[in-house]
C-alpha cells in the first residue's frame, strides 16, 4: 500500500457513535469524512475531491435510511465498498442490504472496535 491514507465515509446518525467511529479511524490513520444520513452521504460521495475509498453505513437514519442510500448509490457500479454496521439483525435487513450492494454486514452489538477496523481493512484489500 502506498503512503496515501485510505479515506472512509462514516454514515451514522447518532452523534456520539459518529464521533467515536471518527476518532477510531483517525487513530488508525484513515482520512475520515462524516455524514449523519444517507442523503448527506450521497452529497459527500458526489464531491469527487473527497475520493472516498469505503463507506461505513448505519441502516436506521432520518432523512434517508441506509437501505435507501444503497439503492440510490449502487456501490458495485460506483466501485466503492459499503460495510453496513447496524443494530438490525433481521435476516430480511441483511439480505436486502446485500442485494443492494453492501460488501459486508456487521452487527454493532457484536463488533469490537478492533474487529471493525480489521473488517474495513480486509474489505479494502479484497
Amino acid at each position: 500500500m502506498s503512503g496515501k491514507k485510505q479515506h472512509i465515509l462514516i454514515v451514522e446518525d447518532d452523534p456520539t457513535l459518529n464521533e467515536a467511529f471518527s476518532i477510531l479511524f483517525t487513530k488508525e490513520r484513515f482520512e475520515v469524512t462524516r455524514a449523519f444520513n444517507g442523503k448527506e452521504a450521497l452529497e459527500k460521495l458526489k464531491d469527487k475531491k473527497n475520493n472516498i475509498d469505503i463507506v461505513l453505513l448505519d441502516l436506521l437514519m432520518p432523512v434517508m435510511s441506509g437501505l435507501e442510500f444503497l439503492e440510490a448509490f449502487k456501490p458495485q457500479e460506483a466501485g466503492v465498498p459499503v460495510i453496513v454496521f447496524s443494530n438490525l439483525d433481521r435476516e430480511k435487513d441483511v439480505d436486502e442490504a446485500m442485494k443492494l450492494g453492501a460488501s459486508r454486514y456487521m452487527l454493532k452489538a457484536w463488533g469490537s472496535p478492533k474487529e471493525l477496523v480489521h473488517l474495513v481493512r480486509d474489505t479494502l484489500e479484497a
